[in-house]
């Protein structure tokens, strides 16, 4: 088969979000009071939101869009603490006792997610497999060596594995961690979020948080200016929408990924499989109503905004690496996320700063939000709860001490950013508006001066101001989502002008013409 854009879905679906056994719920439209807010629908909410719930607490989730329409949705769904060949460095950076706990936290939560949905007779797919990192080259084989001595240094269950590989071509070498799992996101926190209300828990949906007005009393002010009180305030919402406290615009990367989910002619592969040599690869399978499994082909990552061609070819050069090593029959989906990674690649998960003890944050999971995500359900839940966590000072948010490739990672980041804002108001060359065909986007030149536009299907044209809301970065139009992407810090905005993504919380002005 020969692949090219044709043979792209038009639109973005997860195959995850196919699946949506998930009430509708009501905005928040009067001031209320609680005792714990959770901010974001996605797995880190819900299992804060649950778990405080369960031990008795009033407990109030919101979230902007819908529940599990965020990243969670938009993942490949591997419960891992494989997190491609990370332990090696990890220990050098932070040391073996911090690197075997870093493990430890992950497995504590793949087994919370297993236990919760055998407790409550959730039915989410959940499959012990064994997690691959494979090699194609000489390089990758020796770091692939260095990461299988890390293994046997901390005690995992694993190690080089070449011979195991199921894969349709040659690897030179490989490492294997044994009993990860794989699971289905939605299916999973639908029945979550069904025994959160169970036990009292209230949820708002379309309900944007764009403010927290008091660090020690926290009330959430929401975008249609209602007013949540709280003694406790979580931010679950991936990317933190009050990132001014802590800094935590200056201390995070954002990197955009994508996801094929292919019929093939080939085997697909029982196991997990990611790649070490770029470009990089991840490999799952899911199955669908039928029992036929889909190949889940994830990789192509990139700055978020930083996409020098249209982004359609990101799915493309999957769908073509898919098809020559399985046989691409269909694609019957395709889908994109984003992740941030903090300067020691390690997340953030407690305390948002310091002297802001009442207001708690999980965020930078680097793409292994599953597991993490758990993790920071309990982290979370024990710090409001006032438990012990023996994981709290790894995940700490104000821990200070910067190593050296931290400063060089804060030094590029925010020069990078620095560059954007710079290059962004810089002149271009433009389209006018009559220029753009039906589906088309781009920077256009109007009699109001420079804008972004965007021509929809029914021939009308939408036109914003591209200077991101955020800090006022110049937004980059994303083809293959028809959004306004920002290359700083991750915001993402719809034709429209809506925020799809923060860490923004206003939308881009719309200009008329």
């Amino acid at each position: 088969m020969k692949i090219d854009k044709n043979d792209i879905p038009t639109s973005k679906e997860s195959y995850w979000r196919a699946f949506d056994d998930i009430p509708d719920y009501p905005q928040l439209q009067k001031n209320e009071s609680t005792e714990i807010g959770v901010v974001g629908g996605g797995i880190a909410g819900i299992i804060s939101a649950y778990l405080l719930a369960k031990a008795g607490k009033s407990v109030t989730l919101i979230d902007a869009g819908k529940l599990v329409d965020g990243v969670t949705g938009y993942t490949t769904a591997k419960i891992s603490a494989q997190h491609g060949l990370f332990y090696f460095p990890l220990i050098k950076m932070a040391g073996e006792i911090d690197a075997k706990r870093y493990y430890d936290a992950n497995i504590e939560g793949l087994e919370w997610i297993k236990n919760t949905a055998e407790e409550l007779g959730i039915d989410c797919d959940f499959e012990h497999q064994d997690a691959f990192v494979y090699a194609n080259t000489e390089i990758g084989a020796k770091l692939i060596e260095q990461e299988a001595e890390a293994y046997q240094q901390l005690g995992i269950p694993g190690g080089l594995a070449k011979e195991e590989v199921e894969l349709p071509f040659a690897v030179k070498e490989a490492v294997v961690m044994r009993n990860q799992a794989q699971f289905h996101p939605v299916k999973f926190l639908a029945g979550l979020v069904k025994e959160f209300e169970r036990l009292g828990g209230t949820v708002y949906e379309k309900t944007r948080a764009v403010k927290i007005l008091s660090k020690k009393n926290p009330v959430i002010q929401t975008e249609n200016m209602s007013h949540l009180s709280c003694e406790k305030v979580i931010v679950a919402t991936h990317y933190p929408f009050n990132d001014a406290d802590g800094m935590y615009f200056a201390r995070m990367s954002v990197e955009r990924s994508y996801v094929v989910a292919a019929k093939v002619k080939g085997t697909v592969p029982k196991h997990m499989y990611i790649s070490t040599d770029m470009p990089m690869r991840s490999l799952r399978y899911a199955k669908n109503d039928d029992g036929e499994q889909l190949l889940l082909i994830g990789g192509e990552g990139h700055g978020s905004g930083k996409h020098s061609g249209e982004t359609i070819e990101n799915y493309e050069k999957l769908a073509k690496w898919g098809d020559e090593h399985f046989g691409v029959e269909e694609i019957p989906y395709r889908w994109s996320a984003q992740d941030m990674s903090t300067l020691d690649k390690i997340p953030y998960i407690g305390t948002s700063t310091v002297g802001y003890e009442n207001i708690l944050v999980a965020t930078g999971f680097r793409k292994w939000g599953m597991a993490h995500g758990a993790v920071a359900g309990l982290l979370l839940s024990d710090q409001v709860l006032g438990n012990e966590n023996r994981f709290a000072s790894l995940y700490d948010p104000t821990r200070t001490k910067m190593k050296a490739v931290d400063v060089a990672s804060f030094v590029k980041d925010n020069a990078s950013v620095a560059k954007e804002l710079v290059k962004g108001k810089l002149k271009k060359s433009m389209k006018t508006p009559d220029a753009l065909e039906n589906g088309e986007g781009a920077s256009v030149k109007t009699s109001k001066g420079a804008a972004g536009g965007y021509r929809d299907e029914y021939g009308q044209l939408h036109l914003v101001d591209t200077t991101c809301t955020h800090m006022g970065c110049e937004t980059k139009w994303n083809d293959a989502e028809r959004s306004w992407d920002c290359p700083c810090h991750g915001s993402r905005f719809s034709y429209t002008g809506e925020v799809l993504e923060g860490p923004a919380v206003k939308p881009l002005k719309r200009i008329e013409e």
